[in-house]
């Protein structure tokens, strides 16, 4: 199972790497993170399998967990490299009522994302 984590940081030299080291350090991979500065603070989403253990590094590094949800790691994502690839798939999802609350890249052409029904939306990309 995969887990999407948005942890809060100053938005200065140094939040993104104090995550990928207590990480590193306690021998964690990121799948995939995505991240933006937004009112002097930085908000970092990262996939992980080890959510126990991220939670643990993270908060021994005193990093804010701001939230943390179930989250979906795709295979690589056919046609990846192809326009309307995203509009196509999302599309999917959203006619079929289900709201994506995170989506972003994960390492080799995988995708991450975070519904509010994460079952109906694997389906809806599988199919």
């Amino acid at each position: 199972m995969a887990t999407d984590f948005v942890i809060s940081v100053e938005d200065r030299p140094g939040g993104l790497a104090s995550i990928g080291e207590a990480l590193g350090n306690a021998g964690i991979n990121i799948e995939g993170v995505c991240g933006l500065g937004f009112e002097g603070r930085g908000l970092i989403h990262i996939c992980v399998t080890d959510a126990a253990g991220t939670r643990q590094a993270l908060e021994a590094a005193g990093l804010k967990v701001e939230g943390e949800a179930d989250a979906i790691l795709t295979e690589p994502v056919p046609g990846a490299t192809r326009s309307g690839t995203l509009g196509s798939m999302t599309r999917r999802i959203a006619d079929a009522g289900v709201n994506v609350r995170a989506l972003y890249l994960a390492t080799g052409d995988r995708g991450v994302v975070v519904t509010d029904d994460n079952a109906k939306a694997e389906s809806l990309m599988s199919g």
